[in-house]
């Protein structure tokens, strides 16, 4: 992965990052040498969850035509179905999702923070029950680290413990600590092709399989709400090494503000030169506010789970569709958007295709939730290139009011 900042707008930053394609880093081709076979991210921007590699609802034409550049897979979901061996068989997670441009995957930290009492964490890693099966099963950094390579990602993330909120301050710092001794770890195992062999072995069987090791490991600072872990852990994370850094650990309930107060303080000490990911975030207003304080990529699954639940974003703010009040409304349901379903269909559809529980109401929400974002994410960019993201987010805000 090779990251150029191209403006600044404040702390705000406009960029792109390049990924050759697995194809070309199968043959043995790097960035830096004559290739026209790359993918292109245009930062800040927004990644749509493809939890089991696929975003729900929606077809990888369909996200392109939206304006989604690069997607996220979660790695301990696609491990335990299909799992990672299987993946690797079917030459990667692009070639098996069908999806033509870079993935991320997630380690699976925050999953097994989400299975409570159902796990149990220690120095080595986390012994689970599965959730699909109640099977026995050991997750830590060297096995994340395989599986995530197995599958092809173009960005692999280091194993971490999610912290929970509320936590004190020495639950916080012990919780960060193991974090970094698991991030050394990952860092060793995306190192050592030993961990990728059984996979690569398993997926010489495939037709034209392009499995190849992944190119790029980032670092997740934890710390919770307190100023002086995130410090700390960025610093060794930093002594580490890694090829982007990602803020982990917030959306996990604490307040809106404190959540800022962190990203405002922690993006600014972030190495201006590598990709700065905030991980898990995901309202409008977050996006846009995290934008301004230098954050480059975000992920969230709302944009489609609002979309199935009737929550849709418009320019002139939030819609729930399942209202009365769009029964008979025969207007699009954003005027001031150019989306496959803004163009071709009225609120009063889309509300009867959710009082029917259609499948089809689901995907025409879903492909205008994600255009919004994108479209929002291509303002932000194109603000700041002329220097006016300020003005841009307050534009956006007064429409939502």
């Amino acid at each position: 992965m090779k990251f150029d900042i191209l403006h600044r707008d404040g702390a705000a930053r406009r960029g792109t990052m390049t990924f050759v394609k697995p194809e070309q880093a199968a043959r043995g081709t790097h960035l830096g040498e004559e290739t026209p076979d790359l993918w292109q991210v245009q930062t800040p921007t927004f990644m749509p969850c493809g939890t089991y590699g696929a975003v729900r609802g929606l077809a990888p034409d369909r996200l392109r035509a939206a304006g989604v550049e690069m997607l996220l897979g979660n790695a301990f979901h696609l491990m335990l179905r299909p799992g990672a061996e299987t993946v690797a068989t079917q030459g990667g997670l692009h070639r098996f999702m069908g999806w033509d441009g870079p993935i991320l995957t997630d380690s699976g930290g925050f999953q097994v923070f989400s299975l409570g009492d159902m796990r149990r964490i220690t120095e080595d890693g986390v012994q689970f029950r599965s959730p699909l099966n109640g099977d026995e099963i050991f997750l830590s950094p060297e096995t994340s680290i395989a599986a995530q390579a197995a599958m092809n990602a173009d960005v692999v993330m280091c194993f971490d413990e999610c912290t929970p909120f509320p936590v004190d301050r020495s639950a916080a710092s012990r919780s960060m600590e193991l974090s970094l001794r698991w991030a050394k770890r990952s860092k060793a195992a995306f190192e050592v092709d030993g961990f990728r062999s059984a996979f690569r072995s398993a997926a010489k069987s495939a037709v034209n399989s392009t499995v190849n090791s992944a190119k790029s490991l980032f670092g997740i600072i934890q710390g919770s709400i307190y100023e002086d872990l995130r410090e700390t852990s960025l610093a060794s994370l930093v002594e580490i090494g890694f090829d982007g850094y990602a803020i982990g650990g917030l959306s996990v309930g604490e307040p809106k503000t404190e959540m800022m107060r962190i990203i405002q303080h922690i993006a600014r000490a972030m190495p201006a030169e590598k990709p700065r990911y905030l991980m898990g975030v995901g309202r409008p207003q977050d996006l846009l506010e995290s934008v301004r304080r230098g954050i480059d990529m975000m992920d969230c699954v709302m944009p489609t789970r609002n979309a199935r639940n009737g929550h849709l974003f418009t320019s002139r703010g939030l819609v729930r569709i399942r209202n009365a009040s769009h029964k008979t409304d025969g207007s699009p349901l954003d005027p001031a958007c150019d989306c496959y379903t803004c163009q071709h269909f009225s609120r009063a559809y889309l509300h009867h295709l959710d009082k029917c529980n259609e499948i089809l109401g689901a995907e025409l929400n879903s492909i205008h939730n994600l255009h919004y974002y994108m479209a929002l994410m291509a303002g932000a960019r194109a603000a700041i290139e002329s220097n006016s993201l300020d003005d841009y987010i307050d534009r956006v805000y007064e429409a939502w009011e």
